[in-house]
């Protein structure tokens, strides 16, 4: 913990604060701390229950992700109320663990919007990489009802499912994009050169030209 408060830097954290994320300390820096400690379960548990935000960012990049037991890692997610270690959270530890799938369907019909963003993830995740046995219409028919008026964080997951349901599923396609374009969220994102625009037709289609041109 010492050491994590030598790290802080006002500047960092002046950026941070801007996201939701209340640390200070350079994210490179904490994976050299990281990478030096290794792999440590039981220091991973030690920080977190500090309920520092730097320490319980350490702490994910320690631990073991296939130890935690499925009600250790819902407690985790919703004491996890900053947005950098609730993302870390999801995507460095439950997508590794073995009850991801059973955490991804509890939350993504949990009344608290970010737990439910948390389920939304995982829904994009196994879009992505496992999507047998999902029904995607279903999905879509849930994002066209649900997204335009959903909360800021729970908003921004269920559009990452549009966009990988678009951009994975041809047969889809055609609807995810009537869906973005008709609900027009994120459509006005800032978005920097180079960088590809959250809004998802304007993703499905740079990201599915990317694919043909690679063929």
């Amino acid at each position: 913990m010492a050491e994590l408060a030598a790290l802080e830097d006002p500047k960092a954290r002046e950026v941070n604060e801007r996201h939701g994320d209340d640390h200070g300390v350079n994210l490179g820096k904490l994976r050299a701390i990281a990478k030096r400690l290794k792999t440590q379960q039981d220091l991973a548990g030690q920080l977190w229950q500090t309920g520092d935000t730097a320490a319980r960012l350490l702490a994910i990049l320690v631990c073991r992700p296939k130890a935690f037991e499925r009600d250790e890692l819902d407690v985790m997610l919703r004491e996890a109320r900053t947005p950098k270690v609730h993302d870390w959270l999801v995507n460095n530890v439950v997508k590794k663990n073995p009850h991801a799938e059973e955490l991804r369907v509890a939350w993504s019909a949990d009344p608290d919007p970010v737990v439910a963003s948390a389920g939304w993830a995982l829904t994009t995740e196994r879009v992505a990489r496992n999507p047998e046995g999902l029904d995607l219409a279903a999905l879509l028919d849930v994002i066209e009802a649900e997204m335009k008026d959903a909360p800021d964080r729970l908003q921004w997951a269920m559009n990452n499912c549009l966009a990988q349901i678009g951009i994975d599923h041809a047969e889809h396609r055609a609807r995810a994009i009537d869906i973005g374009e008709r609900l027009a969220v994120l459509k006005d994102y800032p978005t920097s050169p180079g960088c590809t625009s959250p809004y998802a037709p304007t993703w499905i289609t740079e990201m599915v030209r990317r694919q043909q041109d690679r063929q």
